[in-house]
């Protein structure tokens, strides 16, 4: 696996974002933070951040931001219930825009989506099927060709946080996760073979701070290659009844 010294972070000026970009500082890597408004993210980011000015929904302004990067942390999202296709566009249309601005490049991803995913039933998904289009952009990646690690965390600031992490596999758990932690977590399963070709979801509690993170991840179970789903999925969401945008997107990824 080449070596991975700048990483694109999109969603850098999120409040899980800059967590994600001070980890990765913190590791010896050169965090690139994907921002739409430059002035603003300067503000928020940590001063000497590289920025590089560009909008998920507009594929032509994302070529600079993908120029010269060896991995990409997806942290963004939408989270903006008024305009429920933000969600198709923002959380599924901004990993497609990006992994089409790469071209046939596949560096490393680290994709974060969240727990629930895959219950589709779930109250989340009655506006704008939030979770389906995570669950849409996670399939995204898998089909992709590219190395991955896709992270489902727990309820944001929620729960008992801590630096305590455990991680779980079939989407069946609920708890919280500090910002913190998981922005360390993500930084890690980028620079951690273990942690390769696998979907989790990640919580933290009280304890000892989780240090050995080969340990953590090697609890995990990777998905099968080519699956469009994680290992453990239910398998509730059918191919042959997806979007024609979908089901052409997956198919493209599959020919490339």
């Amino acid at each position: 696996m080449p070596a991975i010294e700048r990483v694109l972070v999109v969603g850098a000026t999120g409040r899980t974002g800059r967590h994600v970009v001070a980890a990765a500082a913190t590791q010896g890597l050169t965090p690139v933070a994907l921002a739409r408004d430059e002035s603003r993210a300067r503000k928020v980011l940590p001063g000497g951040t590289e920025i590089v000015v560009g909008d998920l929904t507009a594929p032509d302004t994302l070529g600079q931001a993908v120029r010269d990067i060896d991995a990409v942390i997806f942290v963004h999202g939408s989270d903006d219930d008024s305009r429920p296709e933000s969600f198709e566009r923002i959380d599924y249309g901004g990993v497609a825009h990006v992994l089409g601005a790469l071209g046939d490049r596949r560096p490393r991803i680290v994709l974060q989506t969240t727990i629930f995913v895959t219950r589709r039933d779930h109250h989340f998904n009655d506006s704008g099927h939030a979770l389906d289009w995570k669950r849409r952009s996670e399939r995204l990646v898998r089909l992709s060709g590219a190395p991955y690690t896709i992270v489902r965390p727990g309820w944001l600031d929620a729960g008992e946080g801590g630096a305590h992490l455990r991680i779980e596999q079939g989407d069946t758990g609920e708890a919280g996760i500090g910002r913190d932690a998981l922005g360390a977590l993500l930084v890690e399963a980028l620079l951690d073979d273990t942690a390769l070709d696998k979907t989790f979801e990640v919580f933290s509690g009280p304890g000892p701070a989780t240090t050995d993170f080969t340990a953590l991840f090697t609890g995990a179970e990777p998905d099968a290659p080519g699956a469009l789903d994680a290992v453990e999925d239910s398998p509730n969401m059918p191919l042959d009844a997806e979007p024609a945008r979908v089901r052409d997107d997956f198919a493209h990824l599959r020919t490339s």
